[in-house]
């Protein structure tokens, strides 16, 4: 049996029967513009820091100026960009993960194979900068949120492309296999490294 073409950019399909490994769609971040009035605060403090060391009242020193800047500084940019950092959305070719957290991991996914419907909201924000969020919902769990983020409409195409194969093969594999049909060659063996 040979390999079916490849139309409109597809991946190829897999022969029946044959395991299909899972591969990297995407990984993303929501959209780094809530990270602005980070940066603000960031170029504040620093102008700030600059006018004001070495003159400041009689009863203020300069260590004190520094331990407030750094204090602004941990909790108005550190802090806000270590939630961004750690708030990953994954799309591979089986399933949808969200990843939040750095410290102390809270992970969820959602298999394209069960499907799910998608909703998409845009803001006029959102719009402005090619942002939006995505909503997925199969109707047994919890609606699955990716929040901001960007390029959504290629996002949005690339999830329906992922159901729409995963369904496909799942379709294709649940059926018996015709008679005199040789089975799956086996998965090649990688060398040892």
């Amino acid at each position: 049996m040979t390999q079916p073409t490849s139309y409109g950019g597809r991946p190829l399909t897999p022969a029946p029967g044959a395991p299909t490994p899972e591969l990297l769609v995407a990984r993303f971040r929501a959209h780094a513009r809530r990270l602005a009035w980070s940066a603000l605060v960031l170029i504040a403090v620093a102008g700030a820091c600059g006018f004001f060391y070495g003159n400041l009242p009689a009863p203020f020193e300069n260590w004190m100026l520094l331990t407030a800047a750094a204090v602004v500084v941990l909790l108005l940019v550190v802090l806000p960009y270590l939630v961004w950092l750690g708030h990953v959305y994954t799309i591979t070719t089986r399933r949808v993960m969200e990843r939040r957290g750095i410290f102390s991991i809270k992970r969820r996914e959602l298999a394209h194979v069960r499907g799910y419907a998608l909703k998409v909201h845009r803001g006029l924000l959102q719009r402005m900068w090619g942002a939006g969020t995505i909503t997925l919902t199969n109707g047994i769990d919890e609606p699955l949120q990716l929040a901001n983020i960007p390029s959504v409409e290629l996002v949005h195409e690339a999830l329906v492309d992922q159901v729409e194969v995963n369904q496909i093969l799942a379709h294709r594999d649940a059926q018996p296999l015709p008679p005199g049909t040789p089975p799956a060659p086996p998965r090649p063996v990688a060398p040892p490294a």
